[in-house]
């Protein structure tokens, strides 16, 4: 079946616009590194609020989603790119950061742990808020 939005062109970013979208992944990612390292010795990892922290992470992403949006003037069809971008800007951050300074995350292997699992878990929620939001051909 042919795709009705196939024809329709997607709006680039501009350079401005990935700029603020890498800057902003990297403020999301660092907000969250040190939200979690100083939720990390109230237990937030064990037992059902490892459940909880993860269900809170899908409504806690949607604002900066918004933001996102409105900072750097996105298209609608400009969500999933954009989200893409912030994403790979905070996951590189956390990865980078898991390597060299696992000390932001906590004081010991757990916390670490549990930080970097929790801020990847974050990552996926914004890409597939972006995909979702995605609307191709609509402004």
């Amino acid at each position: 079946m042919p795709n009705p939005d196939a024809n329709i062109p997607v709006q680039a970013l501009s350079t401005p616009q990935i700029v603020m979208l890498v800057a902003l992944g990297a403020v999301l990612w660092f907000l969250a590194a040190i939200m979690l390292r100083a939720l990390a010795p109230l237990g937030i990892y064990d037992g059902s609020n490892r459940i909880l922290l993860y269900v809170l992470v899908i409504p806690g992403t949607f604002p900066f989603v918004l933001i996102a949006r409105k900072l750097a003037r996105l298209a609608p069809d400009q969500m999933a790119i954009a989200l893409a971008i912030a994403t790979a800007a905070a996951t590189l951050l956390d990865g980078l950061a898991l390597a060299w300074f696992p000390g932001l995350y906590g004081s010991n292997t757990a916390q670490i742990a549990g930080a970097g699992a929790a801020i990847l878990w974050g990552a996926g929620v914004g890409l597939v808020m972006g995909i979702t939001m995605n609307r191709a051909g609509r402004t």
